[in-house]
C-alpha cells in the first residue's frame, strides 16, 4: 500500500510537471531573482523560492501554518504581499483548478492548483513539509 502511495505520487509529479507545473516554477524563481535584487523585496524573494519549490513536488508536500512566531510581522507581510501580487498569483491557481475541475482526469490537479492558491494568498508564517 505504502508503494502504490510513493508511485502515485510521483506519477503525479511527473505529470505536473510535464503539463506546465515547471514553466510556473520556474516564473516563480525568476520573480524571486526579480525581488532578490532589491533588499526591500528580499523577504518576499525568499517566499516566492518557497512557493517556486512547492510547485515542482506538490503531489509530495504541503504547507502548513506555524503556530510560533505568528505575530503582527507576518501578518503586515502578508497583507504587502496580497496587494503586490498574491492575489493575482491565487486568482491564476483559481482559473486554473476550474481549468482542470471540467476534465475528469485533472480533478487531482485542479486539488493542487486550489491548495497553491491558499498558499500564494499568505506565504509568510507557512512552513512546507513532506507528505
Amino acid at each position: 500500500m505504502v508503494l502504490y502511495l510513493y508511485t502515485m505520487k510521483l506519477l503525479g509529479n511527473i505529470l505536473w510537471l510535464i503539463f506546465g507545473g515547471f514553466f510556473t516554477a520556474i516564473e516563480y524563481f525568476v520573480a524571486g531573482i526579480a525581488l532578490a535584487v532589491t533588499i526591500i523585496g528580499l523577504p518576499f524573494a525568499l517566499q516566492s523560492f518557497k512557493l517556486g519549490i512547492m510547485m515542482l513536488t506538490p503531489f509530495s508536500q504541503e504547507a502548513v501554518k506555524r503556530e510560533e512566531g505568528s505575530g503582527c510581522l507576518l501578518s503586515i507581510m502578508n497583507i504587502i504581499w496580497f496587494f503586490v501580487g498574491g492575489f493575482w498569483i491565487a486568482i491564476t491557481h483559481f482559473l486554473f483548478g476550474i481549468f482542470f475541475y471540467i476534465t475528469i482526469i485533472g480533478i487531482p490537479f485542479g486539488n493542487q492548483h486550489f491548495k497553491l492558491m491558499k498558499t500564494a494568498l499568505s506565504p509568510f508564517g507557512r512552513d512546507i513539509i513532506a507528505k
